[in-house]
């Protein structure tokens, strides 16, 4: 399997893409090929002292800026940039999936221009994992689409439903649309919409669910716009930033404290790894024909690993092939063989 790694993306880049692609080729077994410019990455494989037959490298001579306010426009500019090249290379079937730590924008425009939408689907949208008591969920769209409307809504459950089977084995995976109550009736004129067709599918849908319910795994995907998503991914990792600093606080504030921490100490690692967003790798982009896996912008070498697993996974799943049959059937599927 081959990954086309943008390896120009990102904060730490290129030193911790290297590094992750180091790690992904000895952990995963994959090939990673490595966009960007030749002599910055030639450098870091260097300072690494790899010598791996399973790197190889297509130089580029543009990067996109991570805090690049207009993606659509440098794009357009910059014909030769990385994660456009990564994208060119999965559409030539020269490689299975692309993975990326830049811009989000340039990514997701990337992948659209390139490997096109799927049928059945003007809006791709943003799956990324969410820790929970009962393990992990799903949450579609986490910020790809600010503004929606019910159909695309619907598209959502159908790809999540898809991607909950396919790569989290989920074998009758729950959808709960997010809202402000479980009442349908509650929420606003998309949500009461949307909550409509969904209920329509054949898929396993419980209905509303409110923000609370997330963490607590009363669902194993979550339906919502990107905007919303987005302030719920932001809002936690926030709260988890917090409450390490309050309890790191407290753990200081006398000798029995510190005592405890020592006795928790496994625990609280424990804690510590199912909170932190490099051990889930990245977010994959649902509804075009590739997979694009866009991974945290401070990914460091561990968190580019792990975006890369997340890609083979997606590319062992069929989840793209998956996806496209969902939604070909407008979710009607399964409903169809149980009446039968």
């Amino acid at each position: 399997m081959r990954i086309a790694l943008d390896a120009m993306g990102g904060d730490f880049a290129s030193s911790e893409t290297v590094r992750g692609a180091l790690l992904a080729v000895d952990e995963l077994g994959v090939e990673v090929i490595l966009v960007g410019d030749r002599k910055d990455i030639e450098s870091e494989l260097g300072k690494a002292g790899a010598r791996n037959g399973r790197l190889s490298i297509v130089h580029t001579g543009q990067v996109i800026p991570m805090n690049e306010p207009h993606p659509v426009d440098a794009i357009r500019k910059m014909r030769d940039s990385s994660i456009l090249t990564a994208c060119d290379l999965v559409a030539q079937g020269d490689a299975d999936a692309v993975v990326s730590a830049g811009n989000t924008g340039a990514t997701m425009i990337s992948a659209i221009l390139r490997l096109k939408r799927l049928e059945g689907t003007d809006r791709p949208a943003i799956a990324t994992v969410f820790p929970t008591t009962t393990g992990y969920c799903l949450i579609v769209d986490a910020g790809a689409n600010s503004e929606c409307r019910p159909h695309h809504m619907l598209s959502f459950a159908l790809m999540g439903d898809a991607y909950a089977t396919q790569v989290m084995g989920r074998g009758n995976p729950r959808l709960g649309l997010l809202s402000i109550g479980e009442e349908s009736t509650k929420g606003t004129e998309l949500t009461i919409a949307s909550y409509e067709l969904i209920s329509k599918t054949n898929c396993n849908f419980i209905g509303n669910i409110e923000a609370k319910d997330i963490p607590l795994g009363r669902a194993d995907v979550v339906i919502t716009d990107g905007f919303t998503g987005n302030v719920v991914l932001k809002l936690a990792e926030g709260v988890g930033d917090a409450m390490v600093k309050i309890l790191k606080a407290s753990i200081e504030k006398s000798p029995v404290s510190r005592i405890g921490a020592v006795l928790m100490r496994p625990a609280l690692r424990s804690l510590a790894g199912k909170m932190d967003y490099s051990e889930y790798g990245g977010a994959l982009l649902l509804g075009v024909r590739g997979v694009t896996v866009i991974a945290h912008g401070r990914s460091r070498a561990k968190a580019i690993k792990n975006a890369i697993g997340t890609a083979k996974a997606a590319v062992e799943g069929n989840v793209t092939e998956a996806i496209a049959a969902r939604l070909g059937t407008g979710g009607s599927e399964r409903r169809d063989s149980l009446d039968n």
